[in-house]
């Protein structure tokens, strides 16, 4: 038998028994990076991210875990589903607080319910499916989300009854390029000329970048990233960003083999920096920053650096985070990323399971629409 318990914070199992199951290849469901979250006070009840992980034990020893929290709202999640909380709303009804797995502020697939090689996972996920519903109701919640799980994990939970949303991103794969210029070989040659021409034109204003990986990242470096992380979001959205200096300083001291800075100089001044993530396959692009603009700058910190670090390190697979249709014309395929979701009120659910259907089919639409769009020579090119 399979039994549940709930956490309020990461630090009540440890990161023994946390790693011990969840591993620390897949960098964001790592104690180190959950637990950074939590004690810089990226996520707390009052910012409407209550940690609420769940874990799975069988006989008193732990075989699961699962990130968890309590939302009031829905803000960094990637998965849009504000028009629902409204037509909540509409009908005198509460959508928050809502139960929702997922990683804060990153929109990167992954392991969501993480399980010991030596349990039984579909036991695992059952028993989770069977007791999420009730323990939604428990806690006076309207809905539990599982968010960017893997297509084939998505598609157990759908079984499990948890409806299946899907969503497009824009991924890099290794098809055997060997370097940057075998990438370049597999463009049409007009894109060839229009890629290579952005890359001219960075180097002509002057500039120069540098891929840094763990402690080759200096404190100096560190702080002119948080300035940089700082003045993104306040351009975007008024504020000064979600996550706290101290949490980028406790990934920096627990965790720096995962993170790889792109910094970007001209003469000896930092002027636009990246900040990725790693492990052993992919590489995630997550933050972006600049004090000053130039032309096409943003593409090559965040695309080229990245794709000419992962043909260096052997990483096969380049996720540089959500959004940019502009990334298909670079070289990033289309795909889909999965969500599942299950809503108490058997109405609300009904008309959400519609939704979905024709959203599903909407999108399916602008896959192959925007797949047209990649620049691979076609055929005789």
């Amino acid at each position: 038998m399979v039994d549940l318990e709930f956490i309020s914070a990461i630090a009540d199992l440890g990161i023994e028994s946390w790693n011990a199951i969840a591993g620390v290849e897949y960098p964001f469901t790592r104690y180190e990076f959950l637990s950074a979250l939590e004690t810089s006070g990226a996520v707390t009840a009052e910012k409407g991210w209550q940690p609420h992980h769940m874990v799975a034990r069988r006989e008193g020893r732990v075989i699961g875990v699962m990130p968890m929290y309590i939302k009031t709202h829905s803000y960094g999640e990637y998965v849009f589903d504000w028009s629902w909380a409204d037509a909540y709303q509409r009908h005198g009804r509460s959508y928050y607080p809502k139960l929702l797995a997922a990683i804060p502020f990153t929109p990167a697939t992954g392991p969501r319910l993480c399980v010991s090689d030596e349990a039984d996972r579909d036991a695992v996920m059952a028993a989770v499916a069977t007791v999420l519903p009730a323990h939604v109701k428990a806690l006076g919640a309207s809905s539990a989300h599982i968010l960017f799980t893997k297509p084939e994990v998505s598609t157990a939970w759908q079984e499990q009854g948890f409806m299946q949303r899907v969503g497009p991103q824009y991924h890099w794969y290794d098809r055997d390029y060997g370097d940057f210029e075998g990438f370049l070989a597999s463009f049409s040659s007009r894109k060839r000329k229009t890629l290579r021409k952005e890359r001219r034109v960075v180097a002509e204003q002057g500039l120069d970048l540098q891929v840094l990986v763990g402690d080759e990242i200096s404190a100096a470096q560190w702080r002119f990233f948080f300035h940089c992380y700082q003045l993104t979001y306040a351009k975007r959205s008024g504020h000064g960003g979600y996550l706290p200096e101290a949490f980028f300083a406790q990934l920096a001291a627990t965790m720096s083999e995962n993170l790889v800075m792109v910094v970007a100089s001209h003469g000896n001044e930092p002027v636009a920096v990246a900040l990725n993530f790693r492990d052993e396959h992919t590489l995630y692009g997550r933050y972006w920053g600049c004090v000053r603009e130039y032309e096409f700058l943003h593409f090559e910190t965040c695309y080229y650096q990245g794709i000419e670090y992962c043909l260096r390190e052997g990483l096969r697979h380049f996720d540089p985070g959500a959004q940019g249709e502009h990334k298909i014309q670079r070289g990033f395929t289309p795909i889909l990323t999965y969500s599942n979701h299950f809503l108490a009120d058997a109405d609300f659910s009904e008309a959400v399971a519609r939704f979905l259907n024709d959203e599903k089919q909407h999108i399916a639409q602008y896959l192959r629409e925007a797949s047209a769009m990649l620049p691979f020579r076609r055929g005789d090119e």
